[in-house]
């Protein structure tokens, strides 16, 4: 199965000081390798129109209900989620990370991960930029993330080795 992230409404290269908030040039935002926090997935600069990663998982039915995993997946289970790592990139391309959102996987609705796992691809879709006009941070849970059953793309194996 694939996790699909599409994410709209960034707050800008720049975000200025605030009175909890240094202020920061040149922002990025990437997912965050489970166990590597320097390994990022992809990362977009913080005034890009939109930012999309699709991330490989597997969806297993357990005891406690379907367990995701994957190398982007974080915590253990009944708690994972995926890391979206705010930081600064210098300008040899070395990113400092100062903030991250926590997308928690245990808000999806059961039979939306029973679609999805039919289906190939879970899908989150989400603003990026909070309501003081900062990169989002903290927990992520609905009403702020929508999850969905998306088809998948044609041509795309879904079957796990």
């Amino acid at each position: 199965m694939q996790m699909r992230i599409e994410a709209v409404d960034l707050p800008g290269r720049t975000c200025g000081a605030a009175p909890d908030f240094p202020g920061y040039d040149n922002i990025h935002v990437a997912v965050q390798r489970r166990d590597r926090r320097d390994e990022l997935l992809d990362p977009h600069p913080g005034d890009a129109a939109s930012a999309t990663w699709t991330l490989d998982c597997t969806a297993t039915a357990t005891d406690a209900g379907i367990d995701i995993r994957g190398p982007y997946i974080q915590g253990r289970p009944g708690a994972r989620f995926v890391y979206l790592s705010w930081g600064t990139m210098d300008e040899a391309g070395t990113f400092t990370m100062f903030r991250r959102a926590k997308l928690m996987l245990d808000a999806i609705a059961p039979a939306t991960v029973t679609a999805a796992m039919s289906s190939g691809r879970l899908l989150a879709r989400l603003r990026l930029t909070d309501g003081r006009g900062q990169p989002l941070c903290a927990q992520v849970r609905p009403p702020h993330i929508e999850w969905s059953a998306a088809p998948q793309p044609r041509g795309v194996d879904t079957a796990t080795p």
